[in-house]
């Protein structure tokens, strides 16, 4: 199969959207159509339902299952602006095999083009073990693009590529693990041209990780503000290192509030974001927890400062 039309979209802005909840604790699908279609409009045309941004560890099967409805139905329903296609779909997928496998089914007979394997939840993860377990999902999938989630710093590059000759749509690394040097490495041991490289750790980690050879990065500060998210994308790609370290600092303090405390607030920060935004409600489900009253004006402040 042709894969290049999916690599070209993962070497892109990569979003993460926020799953709204309503006042009910339950998923506000209007909410979420129109957060997905500000992110459309906004020029981005790669989603990630059920990524970690999504909380997808927070959410029910039959909630994830209905996740990655909407954003396919979203998705069909219009055109990115200057692309004149629609936005790509990678629906994030998980847990044990049988899970993991169905929701890909799912996603495949949704429509989607991608799925994105979250990292195996286990305690015990052998190196060939890791192999089998993205080999069962690219299996049953195989007229989809697979992404493995990588945050495993003792993963060999080795086991990446035993994986891409097993399994020829495993077309893209999302790389996790925030090490620069480690992630070069990784990625020629495993084939740099082989596959579509990551930079999974999102903004503050794009230009070191562009450098060593990413050539797309994800992002949940893009609910946000997609053009910001652009803007260094377009940096990145002209190799003006100076523009894109001046996005950085422009975000940096966000992204900051975002990975404190080993990123406990990952997810509340863009919510508590959109919410200054009057764009959804800042609710997130535990492990989450709502921001303080002096933690929400300092994230008021900091959006009211962006172009977006």
């Amino acid at each position: 199969m042709n894969f290049q039309p999916l690599r070209t979209a993962l070497a892109d802005v990569v979003s993460i959207p926020v799953t709204p909840f309503g006042a009910d604790g339950a998923i506000d699908e209007s909410t979420h159509r129109a957060l997905l279609r500000r992110l459309i409009d906004g020029g981005i045309r790669t989603l990630t339902p059920n990524g970690n941004t999504g909380e997808f560890y927070a959410l029910t099967p039959a909630e994830r299952t209905r996740v990655t409805e909407l954003t396919i139905e979203e998705a069909a329903a219009g055109t990115v602006p200057g692309t004149g296609a629609g936005a790509v779909v990678l629906v994030g997928v998980g847990h044990d095999v049988p899970t993991a496998v169905a929701a890909a089914r799912h996603a495949r007979e949704c429509g989607a083009q991608m799925v994105m394997v979250h990292q195996p939840i286990h305690p015990y993860v052998s190196r060939g073990g890791w192999v089998d377990y993205h080999r069962a999902v690219a299996d049953a999938v195989p007229e989809l693009g697979v992404v493995p989630y990588l945050r495993n710093p003792h993963l060999p590059g080795a086991r990446m590529a035993e994986l891409g000759r097993l399994c020829p749509n495993v077309i893209g690394v999302k790389y996790a693990v925030p090490d620069a040097a480690r992630f070069a490495a990784f990625a020629r041991d495993a084939g740099l041209d082989r596959f579509v490289w990551i930079a999974g750790l999102a903004e503050l980690y794009a230009p070191s990780y562009f450098a060593g050879g990413a050539s797309g990065f994800t992002s949940g500060l893009v609910n946000v503000a997609p053009s910001v998210s652009l803007a260094m994308l377009e940096a990145l790609r002209a190799g003006d290192s100076a523009a894109a370290m001046k996005v950085w600092e422009q975000i940096r303090p966000f992204e900051d509030l975002r990975a404190a405390d080993q990123s406990a607030n990952n997810v509340t920060v863009v919510k508590e974001a959109l919410a200054s935004l009057g764009l959804c409600r800042r609710d997130v489900r535990a492990p989450s927890r709502v921001l303080d009253e002096a933690q929400r004006a300092e994230v008021a402040d900091l959006v009211a400062g962006w172009a977006i």
